[in-house]
């Protein structure tokens, strides 16, 4: 007797079962009921598809902008201010007046108009991008071989790859 074992090589597979069946046995039978069967496995394969999309987009359109300052809120504000910080410094009514002056100065060039650049409006664009999308594809593949066969009254199999 022979035993089976399972091997990825076809050419060797075949080899022992030419072996197993040329050799003397005591009957000196033919195998009977001989069948080889295919064996497929299923894999799933991700397919791209490309494809080209275009969208509109808002586009910021920025410009220059100045804006009013007020130059007498910011006098009066810095002159209270720094008055309260020459007197709070200085202890009396001297420092309060010189800080309120330079309060005032600081004030009213802090409040001048400013120019900033601002987003002032919005434009829409059409932008395309070419985009990939996956499709799974199931996909029937040859894995392996099975030859079944009688041989003195016992039942083998033999499991190969062509």
């Amino acid at each position: 007797m022979f035993s089976i074992t399972k091997n990825t090589n076809g050419v060797i597979s075949s080899l022992v079962l030419m072996a197993a069946l040329a050799a003397p046995t005591t009957s000196m039978a033919n195998p009977t009921r001989v069948s080889v069967v295919d064996v497929n496995k299923t894999i799933v394969d991700e397919v791209p598809s490309y494809q080209n999309v275009c969208r509109n987009v808002e586009i910021p359109v920025y410009a220059n902008v100045t804006t009013n300052g007020n130059a007498g809120g910011g006098a009066l504000l810095g002159m209270v201010l720094g008055g309260l910080l020459g007197k709070g410094v200085t202890g009396d009514d001297g420092g309060a007046a010189a800080g309120a002056v330079l309060g005032g100065v600081i004030g009213a060039n802090e409040s001048q108009p400013k120019t900033e650049r601002r987003i002032v409006g919005y434009e829409n664009e059409r932008r395309c991008a070419e985009e990939v999308t996956y499709t799974n594809q199931r996909v029937e593949v040859y894995d392996y071989s099975i030859m079944k066969f009688r041989l003195d009254g016992q039942r083998y199999e033999l499991r190969f790859q062509r």
